[in-house]
């Protein structure tokens, strides 16, 4: 892989480019920044910036104060990448009150170079969500897994479900009927790069194989449906498993959070 052609090409397509990534949500551009700004449910944040050191920090705080005078009383999130200019951009951003969040790997992939040939392990099937029980499911699986609340995650799908199918598949991985791992796939129309997120999985059942089959399975949809790479935010725990699958490392990515 051309890491850098391959890096160029998703700056391109999904951030300077980006597309809103659910019912209510809109994209703009403002100067050099390019923000996503959505309803209560959705994520608001700065995807995409090309800054220089003159510029940056005017461009912060007219950011801070877009989303501070849209009244929502929501945080929201610069999406910061390793190879994102000025070099100091993260210092910037805290400087001016965000709060960094765990580093993880932006890992790419090409779909047809990826071993699919991982299954789900024995008393594991795999059910594509495409209802509200199901959605009850993943929250719960991502509940257990992450020990978070999931209540924004469980609003997001049940508006995307009927609006906007063409642009998800999810899955969730049972145990009988106890959900196990749930797992996305955030499709974008008209680019080469379909996301995955999600993946996370309760405890007791972690290293038998789960999210390493639950890659494959949406890989061989992306495969399906044409899409020549596929993206991963990867933390410490998923990299090494996704880099014996074939994917490559090539940048990072840290959410800088604002409160408003």
């Amino acid at each position: 892989m051309d890491h850098a052609a391959v890096l160029a090409l998703f700056d391109r397509d999904m951030r300077e480019g980006a597309q809103p990534d659910g019912p209510g949500a809109r994209v703009e551009r403002s100067g050099n920044v390019v923000r996503q700004v959505s309803t209560a449910h959705g994520w608001n944040g700065v995807v995409w910036s090309r800054l220089d050191e003159t510029g940056a920090d005017a461009a912060i705080a007219e950011q801070i104060a877009y989303f501070s005078a849209a009244g929502s009383g929501r945080e929201f999130e610069w999406k910061l990448y390793g190879h994102d200019r000025p070099v100091d951009l993260g210092q910037r951003l805290r400087a001016a009150g965000f709060v960094s969040e765990p580093e993880e790997t932006l890992m790419v992939a090409e779909v047809a170079d990826l071993d699919l040939d991982a299954e789900p392990p024995e008393g594991i099937r795999f059910a594509p969500v495409t209802d509200s029980a199901g959605v009850d499911l993943v929250a719960e699986a991502h509940e257990k897994a992450f020990g978070t609340d999931s209540s924004r995650l469980r609003e997001q799908l049940l508006a995307r479900l009927p609006q906007a199918p063409d642009t998800l598949l999810t899955t969730v991985a049972l145990a009988g009927d106890l959900p196990v791992s749930a797992a996305r796939m955030e499709l974008v129309p008209g680019t080469r790069f379909a996301g995955l997120w999600g993946g996370g999985t309760v405890e007791p059942w972690r290293g038998r194989g789960i999210y390493r089959a639950l890659v494959a399975h949406r890989a061989r949809a992306a495969l399906d449906l044409g899409y020549r790479y596929l993206q991963v935010d990867a933390s410490d725990q998923s990299r090494p498993i996704l880099e014996r699958l074939g994917f490559e490392a090539l940048s990072t990515t840290t959410p800088y959070v604002y409160g408003v």
